[in-house]
């Protein structure tokens, strides 16, 4: 309750901030005052509180996501001085509905009743539906908000007409009060018909097969740095807040729940995977690998409880290795009306950084070892393979070797072709840029090197 306190106060502090003429230092203000916060959380990591009967419920789960958002924060917020500096006007209001979403996201990994879940969904939903058309003069950007506006709005509603049905059932919001009901009571018909309404709202926030099809056009159109926080923080903190959900609302779902689960997941990958195969725009394959992301850590919720750290431990993987690839797409695509794979020609030659940190977070997106994404992959296949569901391990390795095929093909782009156009200059790269690029694929190859840092947090 205190870490979201926290950030609440920092985010109105950085509008206080504008007020008084100190723009200059929001951004310097922001990292400090995230990093201060992230240290208090993981101290506290192990300390399990509850708070205003209910509404937030502080654990080792919560705590531990919790630590991994501030983190992506703080590397988003970092790239923000040079990606606004055009609007640099504007960034105490773009600094603060990132404070914000953040707010949402811890609220719906903290959450002990289900109306604080349902104000943390919609706090994180209406900040990206701002920040996804804060780009008002591109009308991608426009269409983009537009949207995500409409389809998120009409999965919220979703989301809250299941949780009125399961409070038809239980008649109790209180997430402790439903999981006791559950586990000694039987419920009435409705309450499976709820359940199954969150989990569809759910599944659309993190964009699973057949609730995907937004994705790739909200991607595309949104500006990069918001495109990196919904691939990435957003992402993660839907998967994250599905598994909490699952796990203290199945207890009386049928016995097929289970198998309706492993065929989404196992179309969630595999159409990702395939629809990036043809994709020239970097933006859009992005989108379809990280709903192919998604199927993967789908995979945790057929061992739910047991799975909670090989969970974190994807999530965390496939978070940080996102965020270091959008930073090298928006550096490269900076000044240019395309994302292009063919922006990216030569880049090994152009600026050999860029694209040794490109290739480190594709490598372990796909999977290679000695990355974060291959050890990730390994411990939810290990899982998966302990509780009998061998089909969906195969479907699983599988899509690991088709993803790798097109990422190799940019890595391969980078690094074999030749620039065409004489006179190229070498690509002028902001500090910031260099550092969060850098932090990135360092967390990636040091958590690939040795996983126990963050497994450990679990134990």
């Amino acid at each position: 309750m205190n870490t979201l306190i926290a950030v609440g106060v920092l985010a109105v502090i950085v509008l206080l901030a504008e007020i008084i003429n100190l723009r200059k230092l929001i951004i310097p203000l922001t990292i400090v005052g995230l990093l201060g916060i992230l240290g208090y959380t993981l101290c506290t990591i192990d300390v399990v509180e509850a708070h205003y009967n209910n509404m937030i419920v502080t654990t080792k789960f919560s705590s531990a996501f919790t630590s991994l958002f501030i983190a992506l924060t703080i590397l988003l917020v970092a790239l923000s001085k040079d990606f606004y500096q055009t609007q640099f006007s504007k960034i105490s209001d773009y600094i603060s509905l990132k404070l914000f979403l953040l707010m949402g996201a811890i609220s719906m990994v903290s959450f002990g009743n289900m109306a604080m879940f349902f104000v943390g969904l919609e706090i994180l939903s209406i900040t990206l539906y701002i920040l996804c058309g804060s780009d008002r003069t591109n009308i991608k950007s426009n269409e983009s908000a537009m949207k995500y506006f409409l389809l998120g709005s009409f999965a919220s509603g979703v989301v809250l007409f299941g949780i009125a049905l399961i409070y038809g059932a239980t008649g109790s919001f209180d997430l402790a009060q439903i999981t006791q009901l559950t586990t000694s009571n039987p419920m009435p018909v409705w309450y499976a018909l709820g359940v199954t309404m969150v989990i569809i709202g759910m599944l659309f926030k993190i964009a699973a097969v057949p609730f995907h099809f937004w994705a790739p056009d909200v991607y595309q159109g949104a500006p990069n740095l918001t495109t990196a926080m919904m691939s990435t923080l957003v992402k993660v903190t839907a998967v994250a807040t599905l598994y909490k959900v699952s796990i203290n609302l199945l207890h009386q779902m049928p016995s097929h729940y289970t198998t309706a689960i492993v065929v989404i997941a196992i179309l969630t990958m595999t159409v990702g995977n395939i629809m990036a195969l043809r994709q020239d725009n970097m933006k859009r394959l992005l989108a379809y690998s990280g709903i192919s992301h998604a199927g993967f850590m789908m995979m945790a919720l057929t061992a739910l409880g047991s799975a909670t750290p090989n969970l974190f431990y994807y999530a965390t993987s496939y978070a940080f290795a996102g965020i270091a690839a959008f930073t090298v797409l928006t550096i490269v695509t900076k000044g240019k009306d395309n994302e292009h794979i063919n922006n990216f020609k030569g880049l090994g030659k152009s600026n050999p950084l860029l694209a040794v940190i490109l290739s480190v977070a594709l490598l372990s997106m796909g999977g290679i070892p000695i990355f974060a994404g291959f050890f990730g992959k390994f411990f939810l296949f290990t899982e998966a393979v302990k509780n009998g569901f061998i089909t969906l391990v195969i479907f699983g390795v599988i899509n690991s070797f088709i993803s790798i095929y097109y990422y190799l093909k940019i890595i391969i782009l980078m690094f074999t072709t030749q620039e065409e156009e004489e006179g190229t200059t070498t690509i002028q790269v902001p500090l910031s840029y260099k550092i969060v690029g850098l932090i990135a694929v360092a967390a990636v190859v040091v958590f690939g090197l040795f996983p126990s840092l963050v497994l450990g947090l679990f134990n």
